[in-house]
């Protein structure tokens, strides 16, 4: 291998690097709710620019957010198989690089959501942020098993920071948007950590699967999906959703609910296993990725079934 190549490997590997520190599946996640969160605001297809701006701000905040996780996370990362070979913990990054480039990417992100949406739009990303690394990550994560709830209000901002780039404002169906991921949360997350529970003693944080028994956890996790599919049905009565979110929100919902119910079945008949919940962890991304995708095709197909 010659010096060129090596260095251009270097290059390759130390961008790869930064960019793990972001967590982008994270981000893909939470740029699924913003975009059709903003058509929908907009009834049709939003400002292109206004768009870009929203969602690349979007995503800077978030990995901004994530870059500080792994920063202020790193001595638990080095318990955690699941983490173990996060850049900080490999050596891949220093803690310096990573603080800063987390700092550069917040900065970067508040600018363009400001100048790019408006200053409301900055605000809540600003808040987003503050959510994320302090309430969560500094605060919450190692101190409660209620953790991932309260912490989870940051992967609920997308939704209002899409509404107010389009309107300017944050109006009550942001805000039943904004609680279906807050309620969504528990039940996606939760059964994550019940696979991973050995981590989360290892590192000692509390997470729900990792301190309750299965069935305490799986009671949880039944409670938490009705109720969110219960909020999703919200914007009936407020006179926002038509035929097609309707659908889509009652067909994927009692999906999320029964598979739901499977666990809690397998839990009570002490015959759960790791697949299983995991089966649910996957479900309840499919299950939410339906959901904004009615939201998106709503303002196109159907009209509102009151109002």
């Amino acid at each position: 291998m010659t010096t060129q190549e090596g260095d251009r490997l270097g290059v390759k590997r130390k961008a790869a690097a930064y960019l793990s520190l972001t967590k982008p599946r994270v981000i893909e996640l939470l740029l699924v709710s913003t975009y059709p969160t903003m058509v929908f605001a907009q009834g049709g297809f939003p400002n292109i620019w206004v768009s870009l701006a929203t969602l690349i701000g979007g995503a800077f905040a978030a990995g901004s957010a994530g870059a500080f996780n792994c920063i202020i996370d790193r001595d638990m990362d080095r318990l955690m198989n699941r983490t173990k070979k996060r850049p900080l913990v490999t050596g891949e990054l220093t803690p310096r690089e990573a603080l800063v480039f987390a700092s550069v990417l917040g900065a970067a992100a508040l600018a363009i959501l400001w100048f790019g949406a408006n200053p409301l739009a900055a605000g809540l990303g600003a808040l987003a942020m503050f959510f994320y690394v302090v309430i969560y990550t500094v605060i919450l994560k190692r101190r409660t098993e209620q953790n991932i709830i309260w912490g989870g209000l940051a992967g609920c901002f997308p939704v209002l920071i899409g509404w107010a780039a389009v309107r300017e404002t944050v109006e009550w169906p942001a805000l039943v948007l904004f609680f279906i991921i807050f309620l969504w949360t528990p039940p996606h997350y939760w059964p994550l950590s019940m696979k991973y529970r050995t981590d989360y003693q290892n590192a000692d944080v509390p997470m729900l699967g990792a301190v309750a028994t299965a069935k305490t956890v799986s009671v949880q996790v039944v409670l938490y999906a009705w109720a969110t599919v219960a909020c999703s049905l919200l914007l009936i009565p407020l006179g926002w959703a038509g035929i097609t979110y309707t659908g889509f929100a009652a067909v994927a919902g009692a999906w999320f609910i029964y598979e739901s119910h499977v666990l809690y079945r397998r839990a009570q008949n002490e015959s759960l296993t790791d697949r299983r919940a995991m089966k649910l962890f996957h479900l309840s991304i499919l299950y939410l990725t339906l959901l904004f995708i009615g939201l998106c095709l709503d303002p196109f197909i159907g009209s509102p079934l009151m109002g």
